[in-house]
């Protein structure tokens, strides 16, 4: 797992502006801590800062393919190809000839060996750029399920890309400026596949490739869901399910450097560290996080991690994170820089942004389970009728989220109209899902609600999962996230996936003979949220020190008065995390717009 960044102008030379590119790379130094490399040439400036998880010494970047001593190409590349290895002997085959081992040269080699055909041909989490020295192109890649970060933004000559917006916005060039759908998407849970929020930015949409030349800008899409009839029984089904988790894992269990698996007690990261055991000669390290409660008791998942790592025989280390330091306006603004946005899940950024500093200090590359909830349909919105049957996406529409916060300047709110930009990218994204003819309306319903998890509300999460843990150095690989495994279930009859009447029962039936009962039958929790009402409270006194501020930016955007009122709000226990979304929302935006300086273009 690396930071990738570059430079290309048609229309001056870049071969001495090592200081921009340098400045740009610096900004991605988390991503890559283990080496720093850069290549200029008259028209292109690529950088690279590298996380060395495959064959450490040889994999530096970026790296060139050369003919006669010249330049015929240069990749730089971030993510892992689990079947580079394969590629590798076709290659081979052909007349390539490798100088190392590692992934990168089988992408290089490839883009020579196939072009366009590549990204097809990739089993992997990836984004990439290669610069053609032959055609003077630059190709963008990213992978099919967008678990890696790849931005962009146009220039009147040319093209600035990174894996992270920061990288970007150290360029001379560009501002932090924020426009009107920038908002809309900061302010709701859309999340448009391609959209960089920053004014100008975009992002390379998972599936997609984005090539610059002289000529101009050409996108095209490499893959997307397709709705195909299913026609293995269930047994056959559950037997497919299993033979390619068990392949999945064992293509992601290959590193140079150690991992270990994130485990929360539930199915899915229970079924990774199942399988992953399997494969292993030693006891898999796992990680998981707990808090601890006024009362000294922890979360709900504590009596679940301590079973399956008794019974998986695992190598289990407990990460007891403090309420207090969760609540330090420091770590909030450190994940705000993570992620390069101030919106989120809250204090479960924060967990999860300690927790996967304390699992780096152990291991270089983490399993997850992201993906599987979207995937064998384990959110509870799955079986809502007011959310399948909604005129918005189906996580906004059982929390009734489509109007945005409540808070905002009322001039502003008119502005932005943020029910109806919903309802617009809601019908974008309804018109884009595959149908199966003669499909039921339910099975119709349930498939486009798939479709909607997957391609909008899953990118959000990886891209949470990916900016928190490179923030450490942590490469973080997401097995249910395979386009093969996605492929197959996303057709699977929701009858199937539901066996025995539980979410997830295909999944369930997949694991039988793996998992303790108790895991089995566990239905599904969220992710642990702080119950500790200090939390609250010093997130009520930070917002009340910010009223006393009248520079704060945040203010802006908000009417005061609204604003002021969460203050008195005293809600019972089972509605605290309303009070707390408020508070937690205002803070990081105002975080947010003083440190980014970000300029509203309305």
């Amino acid at each position: 797992m690396c930071g990738i960044t570059g430079w290309i102008d048609f229309a001056r030379d870049l071969s001495a502006d090592s200081r921009t590119l340098l400045a740009m790379a610096g900004s991605l130094g988390s991503r890559g801590p283990d080496d720093r490399g850069t290549w200029l040439s008259r028209h292109a400036a690529l950088a690279h800062t590298r996380l060395a998880v495959i064959d450490p010494p040889g994999g530096t970047q970026p790296m060139t393919a050369e003919q006669d001593g010249r330049p015929l190409a240069v990749v730089v590349f971030s993510g892992e190809i689990y079947n580079f290895r394969e590629l590798r002997r076709e290659l081979e085959s052909r007349g390539h000839a490798f100088r190392t081992r590692s992934d990168t040269e089988v992408v290089l080699r490839g883009h020579l060996e196939w072009g366009a055909g590549l990204p097809d041909r990739l089993n992997g989490m990836f984004a990439y750029a290669v610069w053609d020295v032959r055609t003077e192109t630059l190709t963008l890649v990213r992978d099919r399920l967008g678990v890696k970060p790849l931005y962009y933004f146009p220039t009147d000559d040319g093209v600035l890309f990174g894996s992270e917006p920061k990288a970007i916005l150290r360029h001379p060039a560009v501002r932090p400026e924020l426009d009107a759908d920038g908002l809309r998407e900061l302010l709701t849970m859309v999340n448009t596949p391609g959209h960089g929020v920053f004014r100008g930015m975009a992002q390379v949409r998972p599936g997609s490739t984005v090539t610059f030349s002289r000529n101009g800008v050409q996108h095209s899409t490499y893959w997307s869901l397709a709705a195909r009839p299913h026609t293995d029984d269930f047994d056959r089904t559950v037997s497919t399910v299993r033979e390619l988790l068990e392949d999945i894992v064992a293509r992601q269990l290959v590193a140079d450097v150690p991992l270990g698996v994130i485990l929360s007690g539930g199915l899915d990261s229970s079924t990774l560290a199942a399988l992953a055991m399997r494969q292993a000669d030693a006891p898999v390290r796992t990680f998981s996080v707990d808090f601890r409660q006024p009362d000294g008791s922890g979360t709900a998942d504590a009596p679940f991690v301590a079973e399956a790592a008794e019974h998986l025989g695992l190598d289990h280390r407990e990460l007891v994170l403090d309420s207090a330091a969760l609540a330090e306006r420091s770590l909030r603004t450190g994940v705000v820089h993570a992620r390069d946005f101030p919106l989120g899940l809250g204090d479960m950024d924060n967990s999860l942004y300690l927790l996967f500093r304390a699992v780096r200090q152990h291991v270089t590359v983490g399993l997850s389970g992201e993906g599987s909830d979207e995937l064998f349909g384990g959110y509870a919105w799955f079986q809502q009728e007011e959310a399948l049957r909604g005129e918005t996406f189906p996580w906004m529409a059982a929390q009734g989220q489509a109007g945005g916060p409540s808070f905002l300047d009322p001039d502003l709110a008119e502005i932005l109209d943020l029910q109806s930009y919903t309802t617009v990218r809601f019908k974008e994204a309804l018109a884009d899902t595959p149908r199966l003819p003669g499909e039921d309306q339910h099975e119709a319903r349930l498939r486009q609600a798939a479709a909607l998890f997957l391609t909008h509300f899953l990118p959000m999460l990886l891209d949470r999962k990916d900016r928190l843990s490179m923030a450490h150095g942590l490469e973080i690989r997401v097995p249910f996230c395979d386009h093969r495994l996605v492929e197959y279930v996303f057709n699977v009859p929701w009858r199937m996936k539901t066996q025995g009447g539980r979410e997830k029962g295909l999944l369930r039936a997949a694991v039988a003979d793996l998992l303790p009962l108790s895991i089995l039958e566990r239905r599904k929790t969220p992710y642990p949220v702080i119950a500790d009402p200090a939390y609250e409270a010093a997130l009520r006194a930070e917002l009340e020190s910010l009223f006393a501020d009248s520079d704060a930016p945040v203010f802006g955007l908000l009417d005061r008065e609204a604003a002021r009122g969460v203050l008195s709000w005293r809600l019972p226990p089972e509605h605290r995390g309303v009070v707390r979304t408020v508070l937690e929302t205002v803070l990081r935006i105002n975080d947010w717009l003083r440190d980014y300086q970000v300029r509203l273009v309305l």
